[in-house]
Protein backbone atom coordinates (compact mmCIF):
# COMPACT_ATOMS: atom_id res chain seq x y z
CA UNK A 1 0.00 0.00 0.00
CA UNK A 2 1.49 3.18 -1.24
CA UNK A 3 0.99 6.78 0.58
CA UNK A 4 0.98 9.86 -1.29
CA UNK A 5 3.87 10.82 -3.22
CA UNK A 6 5.42 13.97 -1.49
CA UNK A 7 8.21 15.80 -2.96
CA UNK A 8 11.42 17.73 -1.47
CA UNK A 9 13.57 20.03 -2.92
CA UNK A 10 17.35 20.89 -1.82
CA UNK A 11 20.46 22.83 -3.38
CA UNK A 12 23.77 21.01 -3.75
CA UNK A 13 25.78 22.96 -1.59
CA UNK A 14 29.52 24.23 -2.92
CA UNK A 15 31.29 22.09 -0.29
CA UNK A 16 29.61 19.05 -1.81
CA UNK A 17 31.53 19.46 -4.62
CA UNK A 18 33.57 16.61 -5.69
CA UNK A 19 31.28 14.15 -3.82
CA UNK A 20 28.88 11.25 -5.16
CA UNK A 21 25.37 11.99 -5.42
CA UNK A 22 24.45 9.47 -3.11
CA UNK A 23 26.99 10.51 -0.55
CA UNK A 24 25.64 14.45 -0.93
CA UNK A 25 22.00 12.82 -0.34
CA UNK A 26 22.72 11.31 2.73
CA UNK A 27 23.73 14.45 3.92
CA UNK A 28 20.45 16.29 2.41
CA UNK A 29 17.86 14.32 3.02
CA UNK A 30 19.21 12.57 6.46
CA UNK A 31 15.89 10.88 7.29
CA UNK A 32 16.50 8.47 5.03
CA UNK A 33 18.51 5.48 5.08
CA UNK A 34 21.84 5.66 1.64
CA UNK A 35 20.48 2.46 0.46
CA UNK A 36 17.19 4.03 0.34
CA UNK A 37 18.22 6.90 -1.38
CA UNK A 38 20.62 5.23 -4.07
CA UNK A 39 17.46 3.21 -4.93
CA UNK A 40 15.26 6.55 -5.53
CA UNK A 41 18.14 7.45 -7.61
CA UNK A 42 18.36 4.80 -9.65
CA UNK A 43 14.29 4.23 -10.34
CA UNK A 44 14.08 8.11 -11.57
CA UNK A 45 12.89 9.66 -8.33
CA UNK A 46 15.47 12.01 -7.75
CA UNK A 47 16.55 15.12 -10.13
CA UNK A 48 19.25 16.71 -10.80
CA UNK A 49 18.72 20.09 -12.66
CA UNK A 50 15.76 18.59 -13.54
CA UNK A 51 17.55 15.55 -14.93
CA UNK A 52 18.10 11.70 -13.93
CA UNK A 53 21.54 10.85 -13.46
CA UNK A 54 23.43 7.33 -11.18
CA UNK A 55 24.09 7.28 -7.99
CA UNK A 56 27.58 7.56 -8.75
CA UNK A 57 27.73 10.99 -10.59
CA UNK A 58 29.82 13.72 -9.06
CA UNK A 59 28.21 16.63 -8.09
CA UNK A 60 30.13 20.35 -8.50
CA UNK A 61 27.41 22.13 -5.47
CA UNK A 62 24.81 24.54 -6.60
CA UNK A 63 22.35 22.12 -8.39
CA UNK A 64 18.80 21.40 -7.50
CA UNK A 65 17.85 18.43 -6.75
CA UNK A 66 14.25 17.56 -6.24
CA UNK A 67 13.41 14.07 -4.72
CA UNK A 68 9.88 13.00 -5.02
CA UNK A 69 9.23 10.44 -1.85
CA UNK A 70 6.38 7.31 -2.09
CA UNK A 71 6.36 6.08 1.27
CA UNK A 72 5.66 2.03 0.88
CA UNK A 73 3.82 -0.45 3.75
CA UNK A 74 7.06 -1.85 4.68
CA UNK A 75 5.54 -4.53 6.68
CA UNK A 76 2.58 -6.60 6.31
CA UNK A 77 1.70 -7.61 9.55
CA UNK A 78 -1.42 -6.13 11.24
CA UNK A 79 -1.67 -3.86 14.58
CA UNK A 80 -3.00 -6.29 17.41
CA UNK A 81 -4.18 -5.06 20.93
CA UNK A 82 -1.46 -6.48 23.08
CA UNK A 83 -0.08 -4.20 25.99
CA UNK A 84 3.04 -2.47 25.37
CA UNK A 85 5.38 -1.89 29.04
CA UNK A 86 7.01 1.27 27.35
CA UNK A 87 9.54 2.95 29.85
CA UNK A 88 10.49 6.06 27.57
CA UNK A 89 8.16 7.69 24.84
CA UNK A 90 9.00 10.66 22.29
CA UNK A 91 7.93 11.39 18.79
CA UNK A 92 11.09 9.71 17.60
CA UNK A 93 11.45 6.23 19.41
CA UNK A 94 9.83 3.78 21.89
CA UNK A 95 11.82 1.94 24.59
CA UNK A 96 9.89 -1.26 25.38
CA UNK A 97 10.40 -3.48 28.35
CA UNK A 98 9.81 -6.79 26.47
CA UNK A 99 8.33 -9.61 28.93
CA UNK A 100 9.82 -13.50 28.10
CA UNK A 101 7.62 -15.46 25.82
CA UNK A 102 6.64 -13.03 23.51
CA UNK A 103 8.13 -13.23 20.28
CA UNK A 104 9.74 -9.78 18.12
CA UNK A 105 8.69 -10.73 14.51
CA UNK A 106 6.30 -12.54 12.97
CA UNK A 107 7.34 -15.83 11.43
CA UNK A 108 6.84 -19.20 10.51
CA UNK A 109 4.41 -20.85 13.19
CA UNK A 110 3.94 -17.33 14.30
CA UNK A 111 1.80 -14.88 12.28
CA UNK A 112 0.62 -12.64 15.22
CA UNK A 113 0.60 -11.98 18.43
CA UNK A 114 4.32 -10.65 18.32
CA UNK A 115 6.09 -7.46 19.18
CA UNK A 116 5.46 -6.02 15.60
CA UNK A 117 1.82 -6.20 15.77
CA UNK A 118 1.38 -4.70 19.87
CA UNK A 119 3.49 -1.90 18.26
CA UNK A 120 1.34 -1.33 15.01
CA UNK A 121 -1.74 -1.11 17.17
CA UNK A 122 0.13 1.52 19.13
CA UNK A 123 1.25 3.75 16.37
CA UNK A 124 0.05 2.66 12.88
CA UNK A 125 2.45 4.48 10.82
CA UNK A 126 5.22 2.19 11.95
CA UNK A 127 4.01 0.43 9.18
CA UNK A 128 6.01 2.94 6.69
CA UNK A 129 9.42 1.98 8.35
CA UNK A 130 11.46 -1.00 8.29
CA UNK A 131 10.52 -3.69 10.77
CA UNK A 132 8.05 -1.81 11.94
CA UNK A 133 10.91 0.16 13.32
CA UNK A 134 12.71 -2.37 15.52
CA UNK A 135 15.91 -1.68 14.80
CA UNK A 136 17.31 -4.60 17.24
CA UNK A 137 16.11 -7.33 18.64
CA UNK A 138 15.72 -9.85 21.67
CA UNK A 139 15.27 -13.95 21.75
CA UNK A 140 11.69 -15.15 22.63
CA UNK A 141 12.20 -15.94 26.18
CA UNK A 142 14.81 -13.34 27.13
CA UNK A 143 13.24 -10.61 28.82
CA UNK A 144 13.94 -6.78 28.83
CA UNK A 145 14.84 -3.21 27.22
CA UNK A 146 14.47 -2.78 23.20
CA UNK A 147 14.57 0.44 21.43
CA UNK A 148 11.69 1.27 18.75
CA UNK A 149 12.33 4.24 15.72
CA UNK A 150 9.26 5.84 15.18
CA UNK A 151 10.61 8.19 11.91
CA UNK A 152 12.72 6.98 9.37
CA UNK A 153 15.34 9.16 10.65
CA UNK A 154 15.62 7.73 14.04
CA UNK A 155 15.62 4.69 12.38
CA UNK A 156 18.95 5.34 9.87
CA UNK A 157 20.72 6.73 12.87
CA UNK A 158 19.65 4.19 15.48
CA UNK A 159 20.66 1.72 13.04
CA UNK A 160 24.10 3.48 12.24
CA UNK A 161 24.52 3.78 16.20
CA UNK A 162 23.98 -0.25 16.45
CA UNK A 163 26.92 -0.43 13.54
CA UNK A 164 28.92 2.11 15.49
CA UNK A 165 28.72 0.51 18.33
CA UNK A 166 27.95 3.38 20.69
CA UNK A 167 24.48 1.76 21.95
CA UNK A 168 25.15 0.35 25.04
CA UNK A 169 23.17 -2.91 25.89
CA UNK A 170 23.78 -4.48 29.42
CA UNK A 171 22.18 -7.78 30.40
CA UNK A 172 22.24 -9.86 33.46
CA UNK A 173 21.82 -13.70 33.94
CA UNK A 174 22.13 -16.42 36.13
CA UNK A 175 24.60 -19.00 35.03
CA UNK A 176 25.75 -22.56 36.07
CA UNK A 177 28.79 -22.51 37.80
CA UNK A 178 30.69 -20.71 40.32
CA UNK A 179 32.61 -17.69 38.26
CA UNK A 180 35.82 -16.51 39.95
CA UNK A 181 36.22 -13.05 37.91
CA UNK A 182 34.80 -10.84 35.45
CA UNK A 183 36.31 -11.01 31.65
CA UNK A 184 35.92 -10.67 28.47
CA UNK A 185 35.09 -13.43 25.38
CA UNK A 186 35.97 -12.82 21.77
CA UNK A 187 34.76 -15.64 20.01
CA UNK A 188 33.22 -15.53 16.24
CA UNK A 189 29.58 -16.75 15.86
CA UNK A 190 28.33 -18.40 13.18
CA UNK A 191 25.41 -20.59 12.23
CA UNK A 192 25.78 -24.46 14.24
CA UNK A 193 27.46 -26.38 11.12
CA UNK A 194 24.87 -29.55 11.79
CA UNK A 195 21.89 -27.74 13.81
CA UNK A 196 20.29 -24.68 11.80
CA UNK A 197 17.95 -23.98 14.60
CA UNK A 198 21.44 -22.78 16.90
CA UNK A 199 24.37 -20.44 16.84
CA UNK A 200 28.03 -21.74 17.41
CA UNK A 201 31.69 -20.47 18.12
CA UNK A 202 33.51 -20.95 14.92
CA UNK A 203 36.57 -19.42 13.82
CA UNK A 204 34.77 -18.55 10.44
CA UNK A 205 32.04 -16.72 12.20
CA UNK A 206 31.56 -13.29 12.56
CA UNK A 207 33.16 -10.91 15.46
CA UNK A 208 31.20 -11.55 18.45
CA UNK A 209 32.29 -10.09 21.37
CA UNK A 210 30.49 -10.13 25.03
CA UNK A 211 31.97 -8.48 28.30
CA UNK A 212 31.16 -9.79 31.54
CA UNK A 213 31.43 -9.36 35.53
CA UNK A 214 30.65 -11.11 38.40
CA UNK A 215 27.31 -9.48 40.70
CA UNK A 216 26.22 -12.50 43.01
CA UNK A 217 28.67 -15.38 43.63
CA UNK A 218 27.01 -18.91 45.02
CA UNK A 219 28.15 -22.27 45.33
CA UNK A 220 27.45 -23.74 42.09
CA UNK A 221 25.79 -20.45 40.19
CA UNK A 222 26.84 -17.07 39.49
CA UNK A 223 24.52 -13.77 38.66
CA UNK A 224 26.69 -12.03 36.09
CA UNK A 225 26.35 -8.90 34.18
CA UNK A 226 27.29 -9.10 30.59
CA UNK A 227 27.93 -6.06 27.88
CA UNK A 228 26.96 -6.35 24.28
CA UNK A 229 30.30 -5.20 22.19
CA UNK A 230 28.68 -6.86 19.25
CA UNK A 231 24.79 -8.00 18.74
CA UNK A 232 25.16 -10.92 17.30
CA UNK A 233 22.20 -14.21 17.30
CA UNK A 234 22.27 -15.96 20.65
CA UNK A 235 25.35 -13.82 21.38
CA UNK A 236 25.38 -14.02 25.58
CA UNK A 237 23.87 -17.82 25.44
CA UNK A 238 26.55 -19.40 23.04
CA UNK A 239 29.74 -17.25 24.47
CA UNK A 240 28.33 -17.85 28.19
CA UNK A 241 28.20 -21.85 27.19
CA UNK A 242 31.29 -21.77 25.46
CA UNK A 243 33.31 -20.49 28.72
CA UNK A 244 31.57 -23.48 30.50
CA UNK A 245 28.87 -21.68 32.27
CA UNK A 246 25.57 -22.50 30.26
CA UNK A 247 22.66 -19.94 31.15
CA UNK A 248 19.71 -21.42 33.35
CA UNK A 249 17.11 -22.41 32.09
CA UNK A 250 18.66 -22.14 28.47
CA UNK A 251 17.72 -26.24 27.09
CA UNK A 252 19.35 -24.71 23.44
CA UNK A 253 22.62 -24.81 24.83
CA UNK A 254 22.70 -26.64 28.24
CA UNK A 255 21.31 -28.01 30.23
CA UNK A 256 19.62 -28.51 33.54
CA UNK A 257 22.48 -29.13 36.60
CA UNK A 258 21.01 -29.10 39.96
CA UNK A 259 23.74 -28.50 42.94
CA UNK A 260 24.92 -31.00 45.54
CA UNK A 261 23.26 -30.21 48.59
CA UNK A 262 20.61 -27.50 46.92
CA UNK A 263 17.41 -27.11 49.24
CA UNK A 264 14.67 -28.46 47.96
CA UNK A 265 13.04 -25.28 46.84
CA UNK A 266 16.53 -24.47 44.76
CA UNK A 267 16.13 -27.72 42.80
CA UNK A 268 12.02 -26.51 42.52
CA UNK A 269 13.36 -23.44 41.15
CA UNK A 270 15.84 -24.50 38.70
CA UNK A 271 13.46 -27.12 37.75
CA UNK A 272 10.36 -24.97 37.28
CA UNK A 273 13.21 -22.17 35.43
CA UNK A 274 11.23 -22.41 31.75
CA UNK A 275 13.39 -19.68 29.79
CA UNK A 276 16.81 -18.50 29.63
CA UNK A 277 17.77 -16.65 33.03
CA UNK A 278 18.41 -13.53 30.58
CA UNK A 279 17.42 -9.74 31.39
CA UNK A 280 17.93 -6.49 29.28
CA UNK A 281 18.47 -4.42 32.13
CA UNK A 282 19.90 -1.57 30.47
CA UNK A 283 20.08 0.64 27.24
CA UNK A 284 21.67 3.81 26.52
CA UNK A 285 22.14 5.65 23.42
CA UNK A 286 21.88 9.37 21.66
CA UNK A 287 18.64 10.77 21.09
CA UNK A 288 18.66 10.37 17.20
CA UNK A 289 17.39 13.75 16.91
CA UNK A 290 19.74 16.16 18.64
CA UNK A 291 21.86 13.50 20.05
CA UNK A 292 20.95 13.82 24.01
CA UNK A 293 21.87 10.67 26.24
CA UNK A 294 18.71 8.61 26.79
CA UNK A 295 19.03 6.19 29.36
CA UNK A 296 16.74 3.56 30.19
CA UNK A 297 16.61 0.81 33.10
CA UNK A 298 14.75 -2.25 33.61
CA UNK A 299 14.27 -4.16 37.02
CA UNK A 300 15.05 -7.74 37.54
CA UNK A 301 11.46 -9.53 36.54
CA UNK A 302 9.96 -11.56 38.92
CA UNK A 303 10.85 -14.69 37.84
CA UNK A 304 14.38 -14.26 37.80
CA UNK A 305 14.22 -12.39 41.41
CA UNK A 306 12.55 -15.34 42.69
CA UNK A 307 15.20 -17.40 41.19
CA UNK A 308 17.95 -15.19 42.62
CA UNK A 309 16.07 -14.88 46.06
CA UNK A 310 16.25 -18.96 45.92
CA UNK A 311 19.90 -18.84 45.10
CA UNK A 312 20.62 -16.34 48.59
CA UNK A 313 17.96 -18.99 50.87
CA UNK A 314 20.12 -21.60 49.84
CA UNK A 315 23.48 -20.15 50.46
CA UNK A 316 22.34 -19.10 53.90
CA UNK A 317 21.20 -22.72 54.72
CA UNK A 318 24.46 -24.23 53.57
CA UNK A 319 26.09 -21.35 55.77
Amino acid sequence: MNTTPSTLNATIPDEAAGRRLDQALAELFPDFSRSRLTAWVRSGAVLVDGEVVPPRHIVHGGEAVELTVVMQREVGAQGEAIELDIRYEDDDVFVINKPPGLIVHPGAGNPDGTLQNALLHRDPKLAEIPRAGLVHRLDKDTSGLMVVARTLRAHTTLVEQLSERSVHRQYEAVVYGPMVAGGRIDKPIGRHPVDRLRQAVREDGREAVTHYRVRERFPALTVVECRLETGRTHQIRVHMAHAKHPIVGDTTYGNLRLPKGATPELADALRGFRRQALHAEKLEFAHPVGGAPITVEAARPVDMEALVQALRDDARARA
